[in-house]
């Protein structure tokens, strides 16, 4: 059984899955069968409580003993459908998943065998999720873990790939890209739970910065320098190929403001699938990783133009066993990040200079450490880079082993 990380996948052995979602209160799991502009085709495709059966998805109550699931039976999945979408939401109306942590089990729906978990880190004020996805690759199914939260619950999910539902949830705004006009011929979702989760949501906290919309496709290199914000992903593929060359990881940064000094570390912190520790490249350790890890060396002040902190990383030569890199800043002198100017993170290709990849810290804490980016090996062989920018209290990179793991 896999332990899967956000952003990572693997195919998928069997053509009849079941995606269950457990958690210590009881959930509404739901399944959304998806076109390739990222919307359902019409209502019939979003099954669920209310709407058990659709074409090759079917929701499989739990009876309250046991955790709702979705069932895919990818040989029956009509044509033209190439993304299934598990979601997940607190049944009690206006709920948030503070304090809940649900993880979602892939099984062979025939045997009941686990083949893998996922379980969001990180959750807040979330009231719905996009926790899983099953998707068509090149003639192959695989499943990818997702963790996307929505702070308007089941019917800001529904609304925002294309379900049209009652007048209360319609009015709810969609944390992502706005959906698509619906055919008049799909007639509403009429579902009183779903009503009220959108009611509920108005007055609640704004919506965590969103996601890049399932609709625009994965981002990638083929179109040049890419600059992310907040929990957006880049696949580190250019021209149809895994990028695999050496890459230069600049972590750069202006002294606290009225010109004092100030001494931040840039680390880097490798893992395991299963989130194990496997090792820490920083100013103190130059080289992890049989050397396809190297840092540049410590800079004390943050004086001067350019990137401050240089780790490289080799590709293609990183052990197999290590699928998670994260790339953290800690303030040794222990001045809070709301102090600091300038911060950024950004990725080169280490043979030409070529910056492929930046993201520019726009928001600080009160906080000595912060998680400004992380590198997942997909199953395919290729690498996708993540904006972080989660702030912790560490003044080191042995205090942001355990952060660090948790948002992987």
């Amino acid at each position: 059984m896999t332990a899967m990380t956000p952003g990572s996948n693997i195919p998928l052995s069997t053509a009849r899955v079941a995606v269950d979602v457990a958690a210590p209160v009881r959930l509404d799991v739901s399944g959304l069968l998806l076109t390739a502009d990222g919307k359902v085709r019409s209502d019939d495709d979003f099954i669920f409580f209310n709407q058990p059966t659709g074409p090759g998805v079917v929701h499989r109550s739990g009876g309250g003993s046991a955790p709702d699931a979705i069932v895919v039976d990818t040989a029956a999945v009509p044509p033209g459908i190439e993304k299934i979408v598990i979601t997940a939401s607190p049944d009690a109306a206006g709920q948030s998943f503070q304090g809940i942590e649900p993880t979602a089990t892939v099984r062979n729906a025939d045997d009941g065998s686990a083949i893998a978990t996922f379980t969001p880190p990180q959750l807040g004020t979330e009231t719905a999720l996009v926790i899983v996805e099953i998707y068509l690759r090149n003639g192959a199914w695989k499943v990818r873990a997702v963790g996307q939260g929505y702070a308007n619950g089941l019917a800001g999910i529904a609304t925002d790939f294309g379900v049209s539902v009652d007048e209360p949830a319609a009015a709810a705004a969609p944390t992502l890209a706005p959906a698509a006009p619906v055919a008049p011929s799909a007639p509403p979702v009429a579902d009183p739970r779903v009503a009220a989760q959108a009611a509920s949501a108005a007055p609640q906290a704004p919506p965590a910065p969103p996601a890049p919309p399932a609709a625009a496709g994965k981002i990638n290199l083929d179109k040049g320098r890419v600059s992310l914000q907040k929990n957006q992903t880049v696949s580190l593929v250019k021209n149809g190929r895994p990028l695999l060359s050496q890459v230069k990881m600049g972590l750069g940064w202006e002294p606290a403001f009225r010109g004092k000094d100030i001494d931040l570390d840039a680390s880097v912190i490798a893992y395991d699938g299963n989130r194990k520790h496997l090792d820490s490249c920083y100013f103190g350790k130059l080289t992890i990783l049989n050397g396809s890890v190297k840092h540049s060396g410590d800079n004390l002040t943050g004086e001067g133009a350019g990137d401050d902190e240089v780790i490289t990383v080799d590709l293609g030569r990183i052990p197999p066993e290590a699928t998670g890199l994260v790339f953290t800043v800690n303030s040794f002198s222990g001045q809070k990040f709301s102090e600091v100017a300038k911060a950024y993170c950004r990725l080169l290709d280490a043979a030409t200079g070529e910056e492929l990849v930046r993201f520019d810290l726009t928001g600080a804490e009160p906080q000595t450490g912060v998680m400004m980016a992380k590198l997942i090996k997909q199953f395919s062989g290729e690498w996708e880079m993540t904006a972080m920018g989660d702030f912790a209290k560490s003044r080191t990179v042995r205090g942001m082993v355990k952060p660090a793991a948790q948002a992987l």
